[in-house]
């Protein structure tokens, strides 16, 4: 879950809770801060739902234009069946990449 922090930043010269130069029109505001790596995290699975919907419409969309030849209706259904087992297993893939520990240091404090 992303924490957000709250810290008062100076809509004049931008200061946030540390010595900036002032051009004289200081006023504070609170601002709501998280930390990049989290928002990177959040961007990167808004493009994996992104990914999962545009795929999931795609499949939805050959259902509703597809009319099978009489008598055919098992054959399209089975082979609509095995696309979506294809993207289901395609999205799985996705979400585990993202589901896995972030690569630490060991400890070193290196970046």
């Amino acid at each position: 879950m992303t924490e957000r922090v709250t810290v008062w930043q100076c809509i004049g010269c931008g200061r946030i809770e540390a010595p900036q130069p002032c051009i004289g029109v200081c006023q504070d505001r609170k601002v709501e801060l998280v930390y990049a790596t989290e928002h990177d995290e959040a961007l990167t699975r808004l493009a994996l739902a992104r990914r999962q919907l545009k795929a999931f419409e795609a499949l939805v969309r050959r259902f509703a234009s597809t009319t099978p030849r009489e008598g055919e209706w098992e054959h399209s259904y089975r082979a609509l069946q095995d696309q979506a087992r294809r993207a289901l297993a395609a999205l799985a893939s996705d979400a585990q990449v993202l589901d896995r520990p972030a690569p630490t240091d060991g400890g070193t404090g290196a970046a």
